[in-house]
């Protein structure tokens, strides 16, 4: 069925060669238009949001300026306006635009088709890549587990390996927030070692390491991909994790003293929090249950620099509330292990880790107890440094296990 625009200027002619042609055309264009004759009201059909691709589009009158770029955009066909007083001829025009536009709406499929074929092999080769390098295993074996997960959830490899590629993006992404709320308690407590003279020089650089480290995580972090389509919270909550982490810089920039100590740690308490909200937000924005783990797990190396910090600001500081505050630390620290080795995730090696961890815990828990003498901090520092590295490969771990990428 043809038809005309209403608000055509040439409408009514238009109108009136179509029914003389036998076409039997209504008054106005609708959605159930096979065909669409257009006169001079063609820039203004498509201001409305006419589409050229979606149906047929015929363009009578005299030739526009711009014939080559409509006809690559989708046009059917041109004719001049002498077409319209010849009804075999207008006919003849019209089937000819019908068969031109099913001929490249056809080559159009073929090629988002094509397209979508090429995109689902990336999407393949991707996956393949990271179910290699996380477990291992070879390209026949990860392309196994693809097809087999695809089969099991009745889709196609392609969007399986999608969301492979995905939940491994969240959990990198969860892995590395959990790093701030660590780094902010870290930051600190090497100031505190620095202050209190435990190896001073390599304190420092430590220190340095660690600022880098942060300002690493949330450059990747606001670069990654799920940036640009995260949802809000997760935007807001790495915004606010940006802005504390200037105020902390600003603060551990100032001359080494208890005061600037103290500030120092008020500002890592305020990017704690806004990291701690950051990693919520991308665990619920991630929507899979496994990733609970890496974030579980990587909350363990923030308890860990806490409760160093605090045990060496208590001493330094000469406030001894920080101590008895942190009981309920101790008990979210325990509570957490215990989750861990019983999760369905945790293999023999990672129990294994696990038991030599609250080794060190204890460790720790004994320089915290002494850290008013040297001997314990001493040991305060090397047990918490002993702990982060267990916790970070741990964590590490679990972003890569095979249960999280193909939640």
């Amino acid at each position: 069925m043809t038809w005309t625009w209403p608000a055509d200027p040439d409408a009514g002619r238009l109108a009136e060669a179509l029914a003389q042609a036998g076409l039997g055309v209504p008054a106005a264009a609708g959605a159930e238009a096979t065909h669409l004759a257009i006169g001079a009201g063609l820039a203004a059909w498509q201001a409305a949001g006419g589409d050229l691709t979606a149906r047929p589009v015929s363009l009578f009158g005299p030739p526009p300026p711009d014939l080559v770029m409509l006809v690559t955009a989708g046009l059917a066909g041109w004719w001049p306006a002498a077409v319209l007083d010849d009804p075999e001829a207008l006919r003849a025009a019209l089937a000819a635009d019908q068969a031109r536009w099913r001929q490249a709406s056809e080559l159009r499929a073929e090629l988002a088709r094509a397209r979508g074929q090429l995109d689902e092999r990336k999407w393949v080769d991707r996956a393949k890549g990271v179910l290699m390098s996380a477990r291992g295993i070879g390209e026949d074996e990860a392309f196994r587990l693809l097809r087999g997960a695809a089969m099991h959830a009745n889709l196609r490899v392609g969007e399986v390996s999608r969301s492979v590629i995905e939940a491994s993006q969240w959990a990198e992404a969860i892995n590395r927030a959990g790093q701030l709320r660590m780094l902010s308690q870290r930051l600190v407590k090497l100031a505190a070692q620095r202050l209190a003279g435990i190896d001073p020089r390599r304190s420092r650089t430590l220190q340095d390491e660690a600022a880098q480290r942060v300002q690493d995580n949330l450059d990747h972090l606001c670069q990654n991909s799920l940036s640009s389509s995260a949802p809000q919270p997760v935007a807001d909550a790495l915004v606010a994790a940006s802005a504390a982490w200037g105020e902390l810089q600003r603060a551990l920039a100032l001359r080494q003293s208890a005061p600037a100590l103290a500030e120092s740690d008020r500002c890592a308490m305020t990017l704690l929090a806004a990291a701690e909200n950051l990693t919520d937000a991308l665990e619920q924005g991630g929507a899979r249950r496994a990733l609970r783990l890496v974030n579980l797990c990587g909350r363990q190396r923030m308890r860990v620099q806490r409760v160093a910090k605090d045990a060496l600001l208590a001493a330094l500081l000469g406030e001894p509330a920080r101590r008895e505050a942190l009981a309920p630390l101790l008990d979210e620290f325990g509570a957490a292990l215990q989750e861990l080795e019983r999760a369905p995730l945790t293999s023999a090696e990672t129990r294994e880790a696990l038991d030599n961890a609250r080794d060190e815990w204890l460790r720790l828990l004994r320089g915290a107890d002494a850290a008013d003498r040297a001997e314990g901090r001493a040991l305060l520092a090397a047990s918490s440094d002993a702990l982060l590295d267990a916790f970070d490969r741990l964590t590490a771990s679990y972003e890569r296990s095979l249960q999280v990428i193909m939640s």
